[in-house]
């Protein structure tokens, strides 16, 4: 926004036209230290294990391991990586008229086909000297992922950019399922879904097992490719998780799909496994 080689007008000029203060422009965020990447890499391997644990029980955690940490930093460490405690809570307050969050379409539902429903989730990823955010969209009969994509914020443009490479690439499905983030229910995320007439499903409040598929990729990414490699920066990173992600779709078979990879099964004409034939009902775990 602001040119510092701009012919005409100072840095002091642009800044005042902007609303801004020099400062600011000046300023380079240091980044988190090395403890607290430790720390926020032990929260996340943790909480990937126990989701209902909040700041307080993940502050004694972090005690138990040799970590003497307080829970104020705990609690600022875990709102950065996107993580809260899920378990039910009451609606307290409403949410914003320009962020509505939608009903859960799919308790009970039947789910026989590919592009029925499509599901979305953002993730935090350590590195060796810092931390990324990857955002991916599945196909919830095949688990197949269809598109992702890595940013450095948590904002609400690389969320969009997943979901119009996926539509690109498969065309469109009946219902899309997310949780009730920022990122999902910003204008720009639903409004491209209504653009296309995809019907809006969001989780329950604090019910992640609405979104257990996608869960459960966030678990084998992390214990069989971000965990044991620690890569050094965005551009090792992205390279490492495109050849997992490319594993996981071509190579990787699940139990559940009765030992076939999710591309085998997202490009089958016909249903050929017997828990396809009848369709995977959404109170099934996954495997």
């Amino acid at each position: 926004m602001i040119d510092p080689r701009h012919r005409r007008l100072s840095i002091s000029s642009q800044c005042r036209l902007m609303s801004i203060s020099r400062s600011a422009f000046y300023y380079q965020s240091k980044g988190e230290s090395a403890l607290n990447l430790k720390l926020m890499l032990l929260i996340d391997e943790q909480w990937l294990k126990t989701p209902f644990y909040g700041s307080r029980r993940m502050a004694r955690h972090l005690g138990r391991q040799g970590c003497c940490v307080s829970r104020k930093r705990v609690r600022r460490l875990m709102k950065k990586m996107g993580l809260e405690a899920v378990y039910p809570r009451p609606r307290s307050s409403k949410p914003h008229p320009e962020h509505q969050t939608c009903p859960y379409l799919l308790r009970d539902m039947v789910i026989n086909r590919p592009n029925q429903v499509w599901a979305a989730d953002i993730t935090y990823i350590p590195m060796r000297r810092g931390f990324m955010y990857l955002v991916a969209v599945m196909d919830w009969y095949s688990r197949r992922v269809l598109s992702w994509r890595l940013s450095n914020t948590l904002e609400t443009d690389f969320c969009v950019a997943a979901l119009e490479d996926a539509l690109r690439q498969y065309g469109r499905p009946d219902i899309f399922n997310t949780d009730q983030g920022s990122q999902f229910t910003s204008l720009e995320f639903t409004g491209l879904l209504r653009k296309h007439g995809i019907r809006i499903s969001m989780d329950g409040r604090g019910c992640w097992m609405d979104n257990i598929f996608i869960e459960r990729l966030w678990w084998s990414l992390k214990y069989e490719c971000v965990y044991l490699s620690e890569f050094a920066d965005g551009k090792a990173l992205r390279k490492g998780l495109k050849a997992w992600i490319d594993f996981y779709n071509a190579e990787r078979g699940h139990d559940s799909l009765d030992g076939l990879t999710p591309d085998e099964v997202y490009e089958e004409k016909e249903p050929t496994i017997p828990g396809h034939v009848q369709g995977w009902s959404t109170n099934r775990m996954a495997a």
